[in-house]
C-alpha cells in the first residue's frame, strides 16, 4: 500500500458474517464520499486498488474493497460458489447502509463475475460496471486452470522458507503471505481456489446481459483468460458498454496502472450523473 495521506486514511476492517466468518475489506475513504466496491480476483485481495483508489479518491470516490472468501485476511468458507459470494457482498453493502442506493461495482476476473452477477440478480442494486478482463464464458476443463496450485504448502514456519515452496510460483504469491501462528501462510489456501476456479468456468451470457446499467470493459489484449475476440463480442451483446483495450496480460489494471486509471476515472466521470 502507498506511503502518504491516502493511505493513511485508509481503515482495515471486518464484519462476522451469520456463519461466523470473518470478512475484512479495506476502506480507502472512511470519511466519506461517493461509495464504490471493488473486487479483486483469485489470489488477489482488497489491498491491491490502492493506487486506482487514490486516483479515484480525488474524484471525491469512496472505494471499499473486501479481501473476497478464502482470500487475504477473510476467513476460508465451506463454499465458493456465486450465491456465496453474493451473499458477503450484500452483508457488507447492508453492513456499510450502502444498500440503499446504487453504486458502481469494479471487479477483476472472478470479481467482474461476481459484479456482473450482483448486478443481474439485483436491479437497482448497481450503478455501472467496470468489468477488469472478466469472461462471460469460460471453457469447462478438467483439471481446471488454478490446479497448478495444489501440491504447495498452505503455511510454513519462515516467510523464506513458504517462498522457497512456492518455487517459480512465488513471484505470483509473494505479495499475499501472511503472518499465521507461529509462521506464515499462503494469502489463499490452493484447495479453496480450485473450488472456486472449478465454480466460475462455464456460461455467464446471461448475467453479463441481465442488467442494464452502464459498464466499462477494460481488457487486455495479451490476457490468457479473456480473449480478445470474446471481449469485442462481449461489448457488441450488451448495449451501453465501452470497450477499451490495452497492451497487457490479464492483471490490466496491475501492468498499466495508469492507464487503467485514465480509463476507470473518464468512464465514472461520465456516468456518475446517471446513477
Amino acid at each position: 500500500m502507498p506511503n502518504g495521506p491516502a493511505s493513511r486514511r485508509t481503515v482495515r476492517t471486518h464484519l462476522t458474517t451469520p456463519d461466523g466468518r470473518r470478512l475484512s475489506y479495506l476502506d480507502f475513504a472512511p470519511a466519506g464520499g461517493r461509495p464504490l466496491l471493488a473486487l479483486h480476483g483469485h489470489l488477489g485481495e482488497g489491498a491491491e486498488f490502492a493506487e486506482l483508489a487514490a486516483v479515484l479518491g480525488a474524484d471525491g470516490w469512496r472505494v471499499i474493497a473486501p479481501d473476497q472468501r478464502g482470500h487475504g485476511d477473510s476467513d476460508r468458507a465451506c463454499r465458493y460458489d456465486r450465491d456465496g459470494y453474493l451473499d458477503d457482498l450484500r452483508l457488507l453493502l447492508a453492513h456499510l447502509g450502502l444498500d440503499r442506493h446504487p453504486l458502481p461495482v469494479l471487479g477483476h476476473s472472478l470479481g467482474a463475475v461476481n459484479g456482473y452477477h450482483l448486478a443481474a440478480s439485483r436491479p437497482g442494486t448497481v450503478s455501472a460496471l467496470v468489468n477488469i478482463d472478466g469472461p462471460a464464458s469460460l471453457p469447462v476443463v478438467t483439471p481446471v486452470p488454478l490446479s497448478f496450485l495444489l501440491g504447495l504448502p498452505y503455511q510454513a514456519p519462515t516467510r523464506e522458507e513458504l517462498l522457497a515452496a512456492c518455487g517459480t510460483l512465488a513471484p505470483l504469491l509473494e505479495n499475499g503471505l501472511r503472518p499465521y501462528g507461529d509462521g506464515w501462510r499462503l494469502g489463499c489456501h490452493p484447495e479453496d481456489m480450485v473450488d472456486s476456479d472449478a465454480r466460475v468456468l462455464g456460461d455467464h451470457w446471461s448475467q453479463w446481459s441481465g442488467s442494464d446499467c452502464p459498464a466499462l470493459l477494460l481488457h487486455g489484449t495479451a490476457s490468457a483468460v479473456l480473449p480478445t475476440a470474446q471481449a469485442r463480442e462481449m461489448a457488441a451483446r450488451r448495449p451501453g458498454t465501452t470497450l477499451v483495450e490495452l497492451d497487457a496480460d490479464h492483471w490490466v489494471h496491475l501492468r498499466r496502472p495508469e492507464e487503467s486509471a485514465t480509463a476507470v476515472r473518464g468512464f465514472l466521470r461520465a456516468v456518475q450523473g446517471t446513477g
